[in-house]
């Protein structure tokens, strides 16, 4: 028994003076706690869902209803016009857009007759529950006007006025029906006319009447250069499932690195007749190529089994070539973080998860506060899976890649050049 407490003795006393490795094993999961109960709790707005608003209506009634979806704790919303909304809508830049069509101000004046006040929802196709919430959010504020209505006297007599005045311009109308509606809200009228101005008719009995009206009609529709989503879901989880590939291939690389160097395979690689900017380049060239070829079989696996069709395959090739690129610089990088297996291996997926979390890979995007969505940018899984989409599905243009492209090139110049910094530092010492 003395011999194995000394054996774990000793283990605890290895753990503790590595210190990379004494911080993933211990601090790690408390920013992994802290990471996810910031996102889910909320705090601040911060799970407010983003979406433009247009109000092609311009009337009091839809600016009111603006005013409304502004207050609201569950959206953050920007007025727009509709190209505009459209175009950051395809880009993949907010999840959707709402547009008060004309005639939403005089439809709202209509409480019990005529059609409901009509909006059209513009959503991105990768982002349908997020749509299925905004429809619900749009149906609660809109039914709030019933409450109003309901505690608003004034307003009911208004309605009545505006429904008897609906009335006289129905021609084709029988008389007979004609002159029983006419006494009807006449007499709704003066009975509206007589009510207290502090009277609050919101009686229970009086708004459960209204179970089955509509507040508001929503036309949905799917935003992309022709107005049509993703052929499949596979061309949505595809490009996921690439950067899970990726993000495979440089932890395995990156851990190979220090493998190498406590076998002792790296000094023996150091003293042959050849220079340490070959051993990183042929280092950095398998882990692209593997890049490049686990991505070409999954999606020619996506293309031949599950009708995935891109819509262009040179922009593909690009946002292929660019995403390798950002993972082979970040294989250098991580690389060199960790002076042991164990080391290395705890940080590097713990930065590649931090990565993948940040960028959408596991966590849907409008569940992360505001902030976490600015601090995404520096994520290169946000803009690959960017890049993916906009080549298999979006429909980038050359001009419209160029900025993820760019992004996830230089970022992997910026990684690989800091990788073999630091490689040769610590090889000098």
């Amino acid at each position: 028994m003395d011999k194995v407490l000394a054996l774990a003795l000793k283990d605890l006393r290895l753990l503790l003076r590595d210190k990379t490795g004494f911080f993933f094993t211990f601090f790690f999961p408390l920013i992994i706690a802290v990471f996810f109960g910031t996102i889910f709790s909320g705090e601040g707005g911060g799970s407010a869902i983003p979406v433009l608003v247009v109000d092609e209506d311009g009337s009091v009634e839809s600016q009111a209803f603006v005013r409304t979806l502004s207050a609201a704790p569950e959206l953050s919303i920007r007025l727009t016009s509709r190209q505009d909304a459209i175009e950051t809508v395809r880009r993949g830049k907010t999840t959707a857009y709402v547009v008060l069509t004309p005639g939403f101000g005089d439809a709202t004046k209509q409480m019990f007759w005529g059609s409901p006040p009509r909006v059209e929802l513009g959503v991105d196709p990768a982002r349908r529950a997020e749509a299925g919430m905004i429809e619900g959010i749009l149906m609660k504020y809109a039914s709030k006007r019933f409450q109003d209505f309901f505690s608003n006297p004034e307003a009911q007599q208004r309605n009545m006025t505006g429904a008897r005045e609906a009335l006289s311009k129905a021609p084709s109308m029988p008389q007979a029906e004609r002159q029983n509606l006419e006494q009807l809200f006449a007499s709704l009228e003066r009975f509206y006319a007589g009510l207290p101005k502090s009277s609050a008719a919101s009686d229970s009995s009086l708004q459960g009447g209204i179970s089955n009206i509509q507040p508001i009609e929503i036309r949905k529709v799917d935003v992309t250069v022709q107005r049509a989503g993703p052929k499949n879901a596979y061309a949505i989880t595809f490009p996921q499932g690439i950067i899970w590939g990726f993000i495979g291939v440089t932890a395995a690389f990156g851990i190979s690195i220090v493998t190498e160097r406590t076998k002792g395979t790296l000094l023996r690689l150091q003293v042959a007749p050849i220079g340490r900017a070959h051993i990183l380049a042929g280092k950095a060239l398998a882990c692209f190529i593997m890049a490049v070829a686990l991505s070409t079989g999954l999606l020619a696996l996506a293309f031949f089994a599950f009708g995935v069709r891109p819509t262009s395959f040179l922009m593909l090739a690009l946002a292929v070539i660019s995403s390798a690129l950002s993972f082979v610089g970040l294989m250098m990088l991580l690389s060199v973080l960790g002076r042991t297996e164990e080391a290395a291996s705890g940080i590097g997926w713990a930065v590649l998860l931090v990565f993948s979390m940040l960028g959408g890979g596991m966590i849907p995007y409008f569940f992360m506060p505001g902030w976490m969505r600015g601090v995404s940018n520096f994520s290169p899984v946000k803009w690959a899976v960017l890049a993916m989409e906009g080549a298999i599905w979006r429909q980038f243009s050359l001009t419209e890649m160029l900025l993820p492209c760019g992004i996830l090139i230089g970022v992997g110049v910026a990684f690989f050049a800091t990788g073999v910094r630091a490689f040769t530092w610590t090889s000098e010492r």
